[in-house]
C-alpha cells in the first residue's frame, strides 16, 4: 500500500473527473490519500471529499500566496474547521519567497496567525517553504518551539537546511519532481533522510512525474515517487510502500 501524503483533489483541475481519479489511485494501491488545503473555500470542499471517500482524509490549511488577501473570516473558520471530521493535519501554510504572490510581510503576519491557533490543536504541521528557509524555521521556533510535529513537503533545501529540520523532528517529504533529469541534487539529499522520517507525495495536479511532464499529476502516480526512492536508496519497492506508509500513518495518526 502507498500513502500519498499531499495532494489538491478540491481544485478545479479535477471537477471533471475527480471520481475516475480517486479510482484509479484506489485501483493502483493508494490505500490513503491526504487531500491538503490551501485557502478557506479549498479546506470546506477538502473536507467535503474526505467525507464522501472512505480512504481520503482532509487538513485546514491557507496557502502563503493568499495572505494579501486573507479575511479575519477566514482566520475564524480556521480554527472552526480544526475539530470537523477526517481533518488529520493543518497545512499548508508556511512561506513562499520564489513567488512572492502576496508580501512578505503579509506572508510572515498568516503564519504567525496560523501557528498561534494551531499550537495547541495537537494536529501535525504540513509546512509550505520555498525559498524562505531562515524565517520559516525562526517562526516556527518562535511560536510552536524547537520541535516540531509535522513535514516539510516537497523539500527543496540542502544539506545544511535538511538537518535543521530533522533536529527539529520534522518528516521530510519528496514528490515527483524527484524524477526530473535535472533534480540530481534533491535525489541527493534522499540518500541522507533517514527512512524513519520519509514520507512520499503528488502535490497533484502539480509537479508530474517525468513520464507525464507538462500534464496534470494525480495521486496514482505516487508510486513513481516510491520507485525513484527505492533505487535512490537500494531498497524493494515494496519496502519503500511499508516503510513511507507506516510513517505516514504514525504522523497523521491513522490506523493503516
Amino acid at each position: 500500500m502507498l500513502i500519498d501524503t499531499h495532494c489538491h483533489l478540491d481544485f478545479k483541475d479535477f471537477d471533471d473527473d475527480r471520481q475516475a481519479v480517486l479510482k484509479r489511485s484506489w485501483n493502483s494501491g493508494v490505500g490513503v490519500i491526504i487531500n491538503v488545503a490551501s485557502s478557506m473555500e479549498g479546506t470546506a470542499r477538502s473536507v467535503q471529499i474526505a467525507g464522501e471517500n472512505d480512504f481520503v482524509y482532509a487538513s485546514v490549511g491557507i496557502h502563503p500566496h493568499e495572505a494579501d488577501r486573507v479575511s479575519d473570516n477566514d482566520i475564524k473558520l480556521f480554527g472552526e474547521f480544526l475539530n470537523k471530521p477526517k481533518v488529520v493535519a493543518i497545512g499548508e501554510i508556511g512561506l513562499d519567497y520564489y513567488k512572492n504572490i502576496s508580501s512578505k510581510e503579509n506572508q510572515q503576519r498568516l503564519f504567525i496567525r496560523l501557528l498561534e491557533i494551531a499550537k495547541n490543536a495537537g494536529l501535525p504541521l504540513i509546512i509550505h517553504n520555498r525559498d524562505a528557509h531562515i524565517d520559516t524555521i525562526d517562526t516556527l521556533k518562535n511560536i510552536i518551539g524547537s520541535q516540531v510535529d509535522g513535514v516539510m513537503h516537497c523539500f527543496s533545501g540542502d544539506e545544511k537546511f535538511l538537518k535543521i529540520c530533522l533536529d527539529m523532528g520534522f518528516f521530510i517529504s519528496f514528490t515527483c519532481n524527484i524524477t526530473y533529469k535535472n533534480a540530481g541534487s534533491l535525489r541527493e539529499i534522499i540518500k541522507l533522510v533517514p527512512m524513519d522520517r520519509l514520507l512520499i507525495e503528488t502535490d497533484a495536479p502539480f509537479l508530474a512525474p517525468q513520464a507525464f511532464r507538462g500534464k496534470r499529476n494525480e495521486p496514482a502516480y505516487v508510486k513513481y515517487v516510491a520507485e525513484e526512492i527505492s533505487r535512490i536508496k537500494s531498497l524493494s519497492f515494496e519496502e519503500i510502500a511499508g516503510i513511507t506508509t507506516k510513517n505516514a500513518g504514525r504522523l497523521f495518526k491513522i490506523n493503516i
